[in-house]
């Protein structure tokens, strides 16, 4: 491994602690971030000096590797201060967590020079087409909402892998290098737009096979071949499973912040028009309470999920199709609690709201831009674990 940052020493509560004094920063240049439709070079720099990039990469390359609760706690202190920014970390701390995965090749080729190195991702099969050729496949694909990409040098892109006669035979993803992809400048959006989660394209792009990992788990002689060095039970949780609740992390963090933000408006406020005090108001007090009361019910929620999750696997275990479709349904779910938090602390804020200049406006724009994400869509996410736990049956090449 070449000489470069080592944060394999850093614990848990150290992380954390990283994470939480960086909230002044990130509160800073969210507005920065949101003009630029990327991360803002001060907030890079300081996630890689921080190592919060490489909170969940594996020790052997100087990563934290902490345990699979971080997946969402890191995200989560990280969004108290900027929602862009937290989003960008959760997704590319979540693809070092799976490089994990990849064979030993594939690892040295992206972090050997620079165990610093960002991946960014196009996570929807259906978007990628690929054909097996000598060697590798042949790939060719439009992937959208590929979060900070720009600060990227390589893409982990999803695709389906067909035969000659246009029939699925593997379910793949692929580590991609720049200047095999490219980006297209298509980010203007209502929210979240310091993540820069802009569309990338390839066309007839030759992957070495060892840059080919098959997802195609309900193949029951389906492996990891970077479980085989990679023994940390962290890295077994299943990412299908449960890969939604590190953006619910992220999500949290910015109803918290919400919610203190109206809590000290209201401590400091009096109504223009009467000279009441705020804080007086039984429906501001049912308002803050029942905010706080969702925020903190949604973090014990999905911080029980990642813990249960992990304890399963540490102790030897699989989870069941029930199981994986349950903490899929809990996320969707905990992301609507959020929401109604956000939006009844946004409408008690009154006109003041609306202002570019209110950090409220931001958090409001970004909750309701998160919302659209495949995870947090109850529609799409709470019906298979009713059918299943209904007696039905419910199929996936992936999950």
């Amino acid at each position: 491994m070449a000489k470069t940052r080592d944060f394999s020493g850093v614990g848990y509560d150290e992380a954390l602690d990283r994470a939480r004094a960086l909230i002044p920063l990130l509160r800073k240049h969210g507005p920065d971030n949101d003009r630029a439709t990327k991360l803002v070079p001060e907030v890079v720099n300081a996630l890689h000096e921080t190592g919060l990039w490489r909170y969940i990469q594996p020790k052997a390359w100087g990563g934290m590797e902490l345990d699979f609760v971080a997946y969402f706690d890191i995200p989560e202190m990280l969004g108290r201060g900027d929602a862009s920014t937290g989003w960008v970390v959760a997704n590319l701390a979540s693809h070092h967590r799976g490089l994990a995965l990849w064979p030993r090749q594939a690892q040295e080729e992206i972090w050997g020079a620079d165990p610093d190195t960002l991946i960014a991702s196009g996570i929807a099969f259906v978007q990628g087409n690929a054909r097996k050729v000598d060697g590798g496949i042949e790939l060719t694909g439009k992937w959208g909402f590929s979060s900070g990409v720009d600060h990227s040098e390589w893409e982990q892109l999803a695709c389906i892998v067909k035969d000659t006669e246009g029939k699925p035979i593997d379910w793949a993803m692929c580590q991609v290098r720049r200047p095999d992809f490219k980006i297209i400048d298509d980010w203007q959006t209502l929210g979240m737009r310091g993540t820069g989660s802009r569309t990338v394209t390839c066309d007839k792009v030759f992957v070495p096979s060892h840059r080919v990992a098959s997802m195609h788990v309900a193949n029951p002689a389906h492996e990891f071949p970077g479980l085989r060095e990679h023994t940390n039970s962290m890295y077994k949780v299943p990412t299908p499973a449960l890969g939604g609740h590190c953006i619910a992390g992220v999500m949290t963090g910015n109803a918290q912040a919400a919610l203190d933000i109206a809590t000290e408006t209201v401590k400091q406020r009096s109504t223009n028009y009467t000279g009441a005090k705020m804080r007086d108001f039984q429906n501001v007090q049912l308002r803050i309470g029942t905010a706080g009361a969702k925020i903190d019910a949604v973090r014990a929620w999905m911080r029980n999920d990642c813990i249960e999750a992990h304890n399963v696997y540490r102790n030897g275990g699989k989870l069941n199709l029930e199981a994986k479709l349950r903490y899929k349904r809990n996320c969707a779910m905990a992301m609507r609690l959020l929401t109604e938090a956000v939006d009844t602390l946004y409408e008690m804020m009154g006109a003041g709201g609306i202002y570019d200049h209110n950090a409220m406006q931001r958090i409001y724009r970004d909750q309701h831009a998160a919302l659209g994400h495949f995870s947090f869509s109850c529609d799409a996410q709470l019906a298979p674990w009713a059918q299943v736990s209904l007696g039905g049956e419910y199929k996936s090449p992936t999950l």
